[in-house]
């Protein structure tokens, strides 16, 4: 999986993990094993209000954009975030700073 983020001054924090084809951002599932290779899902399609992107799968890896939510103070990590690719099932590791924005 294939993730890019776009940076945001949000006040809400964000959690990622992954298992298998399936995302879960803030505890909620979202499977996407159902796109084939080469297909693109819209971003209307899905409702989730952190995807900035639709979803394609390319060379069997999905790719995406999700917002990345920042607080006032954000170092640089967190204004300019890396792309990660995520191989391993479990939580995402996120470009986050170190002062999260507050729940």
């Amino acid at each position: 999986m294939q993730i890019r983020f776009t940076p945001m001054r949000h006040d809400q924090s964000l959690s990622l993990a992954k298992s298998g084809d399936t995302l879960i951002i803030n505890d909620i599932a979202f499977d996407l094993s159902i796109i084939p290779e080469g297909a693109t899902l819209p971003q209307e399609a899905v409702t989730c209000d952190w995807l900035a992107s639709d979803i394609e799968r390319i060379d069997g890896r999905l790719h995406l954009t999700l917002i990345l939510p920042h607080g006032p103070d954000a170092p640089q990590e967190a204004l300019f975030p890396a792309a990660i690719t995520v191989e391993d099932d479990g939580p995402i590791v996120l470009p986050t700073p170190s002062e999260e924005p507050q729940e």
